[in-house]
């Protein structure tokens, strides 16, 4: 019998996992500012960013844990899609999940770009209380979501340490990034214009387009990164992608990317379920990345936290598993965590 490629396999658990476990309900919505965020223009859901929390599960929990950015263009968010069903999934691989809801069009930059920052900081805070390891938090996003995501990777710092605000003392420097066909560059033929004149205005300055298009503000301390993206999407184009990967190896930063021949924009997981379309071919880039994730060790138990997980793991190779409908599963082997990117 012929073996499956390991990044077969692991799409294979992903879609079991995600088909026949039951997904429990999330933890709880914290706002990010309880009194109120800074320039909100009044007091409804729309001016209170949040994050929706999703905790892995106790016994598979590895204290990785991530942000996720849905994307809309800066005008609106497909929080379901591009959020609530991207976390369950990084549920499954032990991964705890944030699901952030940004403030969106009429607001402006900076807005979007310290809502973000601010749910890095939140999360750093409040890593003892969410059992996960302050040192390794991620950022995901899609779409306009994924430029958002990288701008935290490009535009992260270490926080103000003479702040009234405790969380405001914390840095938001991400662990690592994963991107779905992200808006990257906000300049020239690429650019996105929706997002950019929602996130900029229809008049906006060159030095703010420069300082937005991300693939121009990488350094060599930028987090490393994992991308998707269908190379003849009609939305944003994969050059956004092209330009970010290129700039990243260029800075000797990490980077991986997965494009498709064809596919549409915005496809989330590729499953068929909460308005993603269902793409058996393209849905297998969760797979993929979980084993980009597995190999740069971010799905291995932190030692920075008390995990049954880190208990209960094995160094065996790993073995597999069929359930009791005759599909794949997998019991993944032990990963030396790797050093920070």
């Amino acid at each position: 019998m012929k073996a499956f490629p390991q990044a077969i396999l692991v799409a294979l658990l992903c879609a079991v996992a995600l088909e026949t476990e039951t997904p429990r309900a999330s933890e709880a919505v914290e706002l990010l500012w309880p009194k109120g965020a800074p320039g909100a223009k009044d007091t409804t859901a729309e001016s209170k960013p949040s994050l929706t929390i999703f905790p892995a599960d106790e016994k598979k929990a590895m204290g990785t844990s991530v942000i996720i950015c849905p994307g809309g263009g800066y005008d609106h968010l497909a929080i379901d899609k591009e959020g609530y069903q991207v976390a369950k999934w990084l549920n499954t691989l032990g991964v705890a999940a944030f699901v952030l809801k940004y403030r969106v069009s009429p607001y402006r930059h900076p807005i979007e770009m310290n809502d973000a920052k601010r749910a890095m900081r939140y999360v750093k805070a409040n890593a003892k209380r969410f059992k996960i390891d302050p040192a390794r938090i991620g950022i995901v996003g899609f779409s306009a979501g994924g430029h958002l995501a990288s701008t935290v990777a490009t535009h992260y710092d270490d926080g103000d340490a003479a702040a009234p605000d405790t969380i405001d003392r914390q840095g938001c420097k991400p662990y690592f990034q994963v991107l779905g066909y992200p808006v990257i560059t906000m300049e020239g033929p690429y650019a996105h214009g929706g997002s950019r004149a929602n996130l900029l205005g229809t008049s906006p300055i060159p030095e703010d387009l420069f300082y937005l298009s991300n693939e121009k503000q990488v350094t060599a301390k930028t987090p490393a990164a994992f991308l998707v993206h269908a190379s003849d999407d009609p939305g944003v184009l994969v050059d956004n992608s092209l330009i970010y990967r290129d700039s990243l190896a260029s800075h000797g930063v990490a980077a991986q990317t997965k494009f498709y021949s064809h596919g549409p924009h915005g496809f989330g997981l590729a499953n068929g379920v909460a308005g993603a379309p269902d793409l058996p071919e393209i849905a297998t880039w969760p797979g993929i990345c979980a084993t980009w994730m597995t190999e740069r060790g971010y799905l291995s138990p932190s030692t920075a936290i008390a995990a049954p997980a880190a208990a209960t793991m094995s160094t065996r190779p790993a073995k597999t598993r069929f359930d009791f409908l005759g599909r794949l599963r997998i019991r993944p082997a032990m990963v030396p965590v790797l050093p920070s990117p």
